[in-house]
């Protein structure tokens, strides 16, 4: 059974860092590519960024590229979401996906697996 587990999501001011994490369990962890979607209240749910199976890829929204840093650690089947200089439109749920593309596509129905999700709100 797969299972995506976010954590670290909080309340921080603008300006500031979060780091999310996802533990993985039920499948080969490094043979899935991995992502992170955010959805803001009333809006769609948008890609942030992917890393590809090896690390050797990563692929980032225009909207935090610079600011955000996705990693992976294979060994303890976690992804990571490093978040900083956050703005206030960054605010939404965060959620971790995976799925055994083959390059990290950006489209929500690409991705067959997902987490539950972890509050990020930035305040102004």
């Amino acid at each position: 059974q797969v299972q995506l587990v976010e954590s670290g999501g909080g309340l921080v001011q603008a300006g500031g860092s979060l780091r999310l994490s996802c533990a993985a369990s039920g499948f080969t962890f490094s043979r899935l590519t991995m992502g992170w979607f955010r959805q803001a209240p009333g809006k769609e749910r948008d890609f942030v960024a992917g890393i590809s199976t090896s690390a050797g890829r990563t692929n980032y929204a225009d909207s935090v590229k610079g600011r955000f840093t996705i990693s992976r650690d294979n060994a303890k089947n976690t992804v990571y979401l490093q978040m900083n200089s956050l703005k206030p439109e960054d605010t939404a749920v965060y959620y971790c996906t995976a799925d055994s593309n083959l390059y990290i596509f950006t489209a929500r129905d690409t991705y067959n697996y997902w987490g539950q999700g972890t509050q990020v709100t930035v305040s102004s």
